[in-house]
């Protein structure tokens, strides 16, 4: 039996392999509303045999997008746009329906990354907000830094939004902690030099991701899976996040009710040096997983079946987060499935481009009973 194409359950929901379509921006959306793009998008993985789709970066705020076409979970047109696209997916397949609830801090407020992906100027601009007024990187613009009251409206735009994706219908969520957005900004010494509560040690630093993450955690049914991303590195030698620090930060969020760690790294700084190559982020959620014993999904260049069945058969992590692999070939799970032996869901309607033979018509009468 292929460990890729074991059923893992987390919490109520039970996913049918541990292959998983990670959250890939698409910077389609018009005042953050899902449209038909996304339908296609998302719906086209309906059918593809994965174990979890999981939408990208959903901001709990207009104020907290990437760009003007990044999605929105802040108002009820939007709430009823989820709910529909929820629908349809768990209509035509299994894969329970995950969202990423996000906050981008001091990266809102960009263009579209065909564009350039650089700062807004001028009346297309809008105000950002950080942990501290430094912007992130030359060019940018500068955010104001979060006080007391600001902190608690973000807070309650993550409640808000983890309500409308509970009445929506999503089934998992996955808050964004990392890619040098609002919550990783938080943890980080790079973008976060308070001298209050929140700054200052790794665990003051920690605290207002962890208080958002209790708060989602009560207003999320007991019986969903939360978890969230977090940075394994901020490949910033000697200045940023390491490997500790992801492993102390996902300890907290265990203690607190966490399902899942997913584990990339990078993107607080322009200043970055990253080493990429097949696998590169995997040993983050591997040290993770071994420290704490969470449920660790790892990200990061996999694009093999092979390499993939070695990650989870090795008990490096417990799922396989693919995107460009996915968007290069949205039936990757079913060629996986073809070289490791497993057994992928197929939709009737799709039956025939995957029986092949004399009795394909015999067999193909069978699989649709």
């Amino acid at each position: 039996m292929s460990a890729l194409f074991e059923p893992l359950s987390l919490r109520s929901v039970t996913l049918p392999n541990r292959i998983v379509l990670s959250p890939m921006c698409q910077y389609s959306a018009i005042d953050g509303l899902p449209n038909n793009w996304h339908r296609i998008h998302l719906g086209r993985y309906a059918t593809a045999g994965l174990g979890l789709i999981i939408a990208e970066a959903t901001h709990v705020s207009a104020q907290g997008r990437i760009s003007p076409g990044c999605l929105g979970l802040y108002n009820a047109v939007q709430e009823t746009a989820f709910g529909e696209i929820a629908a349809d997916l768990k209509q035509f397949g299994p894969a329970p329906f995950g969202i990423q609830l996000a906050h981008a801090g001091r990266k809102a407020s960009t263009d579209l990354p065909w564009r350039g992906g650089q700062s807004l100027q001028g009346a297309l601009a809008w105000q950002t907000v950080a942990p501290s007024a430094l912007p992130h990187g030359e060019g940018w613009h500068v955010p104001q830094a979060l006080d007391e009251e600001g902190l608690a409206r973000v807070k309650r735009e993550f409640v808000e939004a983890t309500q409308r994706a509970d009445r929506a219908g999503v089934d998992l969520i996955e808050l964004h902690g990392a890619h040098g957005y609002l919550l990783h900004q938080f943890v980080s010494p790079v973008s976060n030099r308070r001298n209050d509560s929140y700054g200052g040690s790794l665990d003051n630093r920690m605290r207002f991701p962890l208080e958002v993450f209790e708060a989602v955690r009560a207003a999320w049914p007991a019986y969903k899976p939360l978890g969230m991303r977090i940075t394994g590195s901020d490949w910033l030698p000697g200045e940023g996040l390491e490997i500790a620090d992801a492993v102390r930060f996902a300890a907290a969020l265990k203690e607190r009710g966490c399902d899942f760690v997913d584990v990339s790294s990078g993107g607080v700084s322009l200043q970055q040096k990253i080493k990429t190559g097949p696998g590169y982020q995997v040993h983050f959620a591997e040290a993770v997983k071994q420290a704490t014993g969470m449920v660790a999904m790892a990200v990061g260049l996999i694009t093999e079946p092979d390499q993939a069945e070695a990650i989870v058969a090795e008990g490096r992590a417990d799922l396989v987060a693919m995107a460009r692999g996915l968007l290069n070939n949205p039936y990757w799970a079913w060629q996986a499935a073809d070289a490791l032996g497993g057994q992928v869901h197929v939709a009737p309607q799709y039956l025939r481009g995957r029986i092949r033979g004399v009795d394909a018509p015999r067999e193909l009468i069978k699989a649709a009973r």
